[in-house]
């Protein structure tokens, strides 16, 4: 394919069904190659600036794709939490370095991606642990926190010292601590203090 009909199939999937990222393999269909081919036809169009590569074998148009986007492509069962997710909420000061996704299934390829937006690392979590939100995409401020301290005491973080927290004082108490009851018993610890201090 020539590279205006790249850009006008790009441009129309995303017009008609939103979709901005695609697989090699979905790539390959279109212009009717095999994916080992496409290749040097995909490095000629990224050197054009035509798409970008959001992670290995994902390709699409450049700056028109989230985080949220890309990990659904990635991995479908995934979810967006911990210190990133608090961080869209507003709920911490600092721009965390990666991305961390909780999923329910074992990654066959490596559980960390370099991407666009940062490091996208996949953590494989106990089912009462796994709770994927209705959007799919981005933990709710609650469950993010509960995440976040989970994931730091696994890590032998201080979860207190790792961040600032603002505004935590707002979330509904109750039901945070309702949350951490799925989670090994120090999580409900950490957030009864976390909530005393807010």
């Amino acid at each position: 394919m020539k590279m205006l009909a790249w850009v006008r199939y790009l441009e129309d999937q995303e017009r008609k069904h939103g979709k901005t990222l695609f697989r090699v393999s979905e790539l390959a269909n279109v212009a009717g190659r095999v994916p080992h081919a496409l290749n040097v036809e995909l490095g000629r169009l990224m050197a054009k600036g035509v798409v970008a590569r959001y992670a290995t074998g994902v390709y699409g148009l450049p700056d028109r794709s989230t985080p949220g986007q890309l990990v659904r492509v990635l991995d479908d069962g995934a979810y967006i939490t911990g210190a990133y997710a608090l961080y869209r909420h507003n709920l911490i000061t600092q721009a965390p370095v990666e991305i961390t996704c909780f999923t329910n299934r074992r990654h066959s390829q490596s559980r960390v991606r370099q991407t666009p937006f940062g490091r996208v690392v996949f953590v494989r979590v106990a089912p009462r642990i796994y709770r994927r939100p209705a959007d799919g995409a981005l933990a709710p401020p609650g469950q993010a926190l509960v995440d976040f301290v989970h994931l730091a005491i696994r890590q032998g973080i201080d979860p207190c010292s790792a961040v600032t927290f603002r505004g935590v004082a707002g979330l509904p108490r109750r039901s945070l601590l309702s949350i951490a009851r799925r989670y090994p018993p120090r999580v409900a610890t950490v957030m009864a203090s976390i909530l005393k201090h807010g």
